[in-house]
């Protein structure tokens, strides 16, 4: 039996479920006006580790509604999954995937200022709208 190339894997042809999915939500989804909503949430920092860039932070958030993911199981789903590393625009041999804890305290930072209704509700009403 041979043994799959990277490449190989990297290059599948088929559109899988997930895919297709996910493809339909990068385009009805707002990401512009929703990472514009959460900046003022999130100043920059000047001491610490690099902070994460909202947009992948928030796609993030919005796999876990998504697919019913737990903090623990959307980062081990991110590593995982060819379509969810597409769809955080993330290149894992050059970027690091947010950790458990990174995505727990944004959930918390989201849930504290209320963010979650109106990022949802911004979703509705654009994809409505359209």
């Amino acid at each position: 039996m041979s043994q799959l190339s990277f490449l190989s894997t990297a290059q599948n042809k088929k559109k899988l479920k997930y895919e297709k999915f996910l493809n339909q939500m990068d385009q009805v989804v707002p990401w512009d006006k929703l990472t514009t909503l959460l900046k003022p949430y999130f100043p920059k920092v000047s001491t610490g580790r690099k902070r994460k860039d909202i947009e992948v932070m928030l796609r993030i958030i919005c796999l876990q509604q998504w697919f019913a993911l737990s903090d623990p199981g959307v980062e081990e789903a991110i590593y995982d999954r060819n379509s969810f590393h597409k769809f955080l625009k993330l290149d894992l041999l050059s970027s690091s995937v947010p950790d458990e804890t990174t995505i727990l305290n944004l959930r918390h930072a989201l849930e504290g200022h209320d963010l979650f209704e109106k990022i949802f509700h911004d979703i509705n009403k654009h994809r409505f709208s359209r």
